[in-house]
């Protein structure tokens, strides 16, 4: 698939079929993806990736701390708030997700529901969590945001199809104990991915994006 085709193509996938993806393309993917730009090259991601049981081990160790109370704790800070045409954004996103599925605004326990598909990866059969290490601070973060969105990308060029997740995050000391993540590495988000379920309603939406004339401000040179 060419780069416009794969960059067009993408959405988060929010409904995925059993099937596993096999160890050669997801190695091609990453090998791929190693080719973002990252400050001073220092290529500052790792994935932890999950296989056979202990995937669905992982999902179930952040069911269980979300319902028995444990409180959010992320490594990297979530947003303070969403304001303005971010807002704006945010609201349309979750309206048009839960009204894919039919799920009333103010049902609550199926807003819940569908929120514990978070943990679940969306019944993805692969995850890999993205960690940067502490010391390289906001510039690692924004080396591994590149590395997501390439290996989103090569992916999508592959058929392979993905989301990347902050929910998770959410009980990072569960996902670190899980999989012995070192303490000095920033659990960032979770990249769950394998196969499109097709005929799920919930892949059916789309988001917009807002036209390039809204963030681009241009400065000529002063007379």
């Amino acid at each position: 698939m060419e780069i416009d085709s794969a960059i067009t193509a993408r959405h988060s996938c929010r409904a995925f079929l059993t099937s596993p993806v096999s160890q050669e393309p997801i190695t091609e993917i990453v090998t791929l993806a190693q080719r973002s730009p990252s400050w001073c090259n220092s290529q500052a991601w790792q994935l932890d990736i999950p296989t056979g049981t202990a995937t669905s081990h992982l999902s179930d160790a952040l069911i269980a701390a979300a319902s028995d109370g444990t409180a959010a704790a992320p490594d990297v800070p979530w947003p303070a708030r969403y304001v303005d045409a971010y807002a704006e954004r945010r609201r349309t996103c979750g309206f048009a997700l839960y009204d894919s599925v039919g799920i009333a605004r103010d049902d609550h326990d199926a807003r819940f529901a569908q929120a514990l598909e978070n943990l679940r990866f969306f019944g993805a059969p692969h995850v890999a969590i993205v960690t940067s290490p502490k010391d390289l601070g906001a510039y690692g973060l924004i080396d591994c945001g590149s590395f997501i969105s390439t290996f989103q990308y090569v992916a999508q060029s592959r058929g392979v199809s993905t989301i990347a997740q902050a929910a998770p995050t959410m009980y990072s000391e569960t996902i670190r104990g899980e999989l012995g993540i070192s303490p000095d590495r920033d659990i960032l988000c979770a990249l769950a991915f394998g196969f499109e379920d097709t005929e799920h309603p919930i892949n059916r939406f789309r988001t917009e994006r807002a036209d390039a004339s809204s963030v681009i401000a241009w400065h000529e040179s002063p007379r």
